[in-house]
């Protein structure tokens, strides 16, 4: 690895797993916690309907994401909290919508789109110096969030009854940590892509829920967790040339199951209850 982080890529590579790994921790964490996964795989693959935007209307594709999937992610919490419809079925159409109309788009803007499949399927080797400032501005505002609000969203990931009863606004607070999911979703966009992104933002805060109880001890081993996968996963895919993203999948997912196993050889029962 030290000879690889001689080269300019290697170390913008390895900078922006290391930024992307304390988002995924902090964020990852409470939607493990709250058992939201599966709207923030709707969040993730909905932003490529955002980066078909920015190729259509030929503005920076990333910004588009932004803004696509923040507001795809607080339609699926207005279905999810307030209509009576199956939300699983409601907001997977929208996951596949969304897909379909960035695809659409894509098709329709004339040119060749070479970097596109890096949006899916990541390039973390190609990202540049500017991008890990973008990235370093996201880390700072969902830290930052967190902290401001920290035990709003403590609240209503434990117990939203008490939270009303306390006048904390429980949807203002829902909605705006799907709007972090949003930001965390397209900083993972260039690491891994948006289909492997749901697996690095969960992974990681999956496994430090079978580790610890606390909350912030669960944000601070997936943080780290993260950074050891995609250390590992780049090491890897540069020495056995491999693809980088789907590699940290791999070494994230065979580290889980890994600890599943582990845990089920030896019997133990799962911790007790998550401290806040």
């Amino acid at each position: 690895m030290m000879e690889a982080l001689q080269y300019d890529f290697m170390r913008n590579a390895l900078c922006a797993g290391v930024l992307v790994s304390l988002a995924c921790g902090i964020i990852g964490t409470f939607v493990v916690v709250n058992r939201i996964v599966f709207i923030a795989g709707g969040i993730a693959h909905t932003a490529y309907g955002g980066i078909g935007l920015g190729y259509f209307f030929n503005f920076n594709p990333l910004l588009g994401a932004v803004a696509f999937s923040t507001l795809a992610g607080l339609a699926m919490g207005i279905v999810q909290r307030q209509t009576r419809e199956r939300t699983d079925t409601t907001i997977g159409v929208m996951w596949a919508v969304g897909m379909a109309v960035g695809i659409i788009l894509v098709d329709l803007t004339p040119g060749y789109k070479a970097d596109l499949m890096s949006y899916l399927f990541g390039s973390i080797l190609s990202v540049p110096t500017g991008d890990l400032q973008i990235m370093l501005g996201f880390d700072a505002i969902a830290i930052a969030l967190v902290v401001l609000f920290y035990k709003e969203l403590v609240a209503i990931s434990f117990d939203e009854s008490f939270a009303t009863i306390q006048n904390v606004p429980v949807n203002g607070i829902y909605f705006l940590l799907l709007g972090e999911i949003a930001l965390t979703v397209v900083m993972m966009m260039q690491v891994v892509g948006l289909i492997l992104t749901i697996a690095l933002l969960t992974i990681p805060a999956a496994i430090s829920t079978q580790l610890v109880r606390d909350l912030k001890q669960m944000m601070a081993i997936a943080s780290l967790l993260g950074v050891l996968f995609t250390s590992i996963g780049l090491w890897l895919s540069y020495t056995l040339n491999l693809t980088s993203g789907a590699t940290i999948i791999l070494v994230s997912g065979t580290a889980y199951l890994s600890i599943l196993l582990l845990k089920w050889r030896s019997g133990r029962s799962a911790c007790g209850p998550i401290v806040k």
